[in-house]
């Protein structure tokens, strides 16, 4: 696939339109996880709407979102920067031998401080 039909599937699966944005970085000053990304929500969205698509699929960053959803609450246009990051996660997941964990690995990480919906959430992205 070439970068634009990504961007459109990336577009396509978050059901989110990157073109609402404003670059008001309201999304981003509201990220728990913003320390830990080398690039942060409005620079998804920016990204994904620019076509800047290898970029995003080669960070970490797409890992390090916490999907909880601060970003989209935060956002006076309704773009839901977690939903792309999301997006462009599952695609990478995808990827043939891209995985970057198995449902297997997720028990290492378990502590009696972790969600359940966190454990769930975790076997869920990555059985696929």
């Amino acid at each position: 696939m070439n970068k634009k039909m990504i961007a459109e599937e990336i577009v396509r699966i978050s059901g989110t339109d990157p073109k609402k944005c404003m670059k008001c970085g309201k999304c981003s000053g509201s990220c728990p996880a913003y320390d830990e990304m080398e690039f942060h929500p409005h620079q998804f969205v920016s990204m994904v709407n620019d076509g800047k698509i290898e970029r995003l699929m080669a960070s970490e960053s797409v890992f390090r979102c916490l999907t909880c959803f601060a970003c989209a609450e935060r956002c006076p246009r309704g773009v839901e920067p977690a939903k792309l990051i999301e997006a462009v996660r599952l695609l990478k997941i995808r990827e043939k031998d891209k995985n970057r964990m198995n449902a297997e690995d997720v028990a290492s990480f378990l502590d009696e401080d972790i969600p359940q919906q966190a454990i769930v959430s975790a076997f869920r992205k990555y059985a696929k």
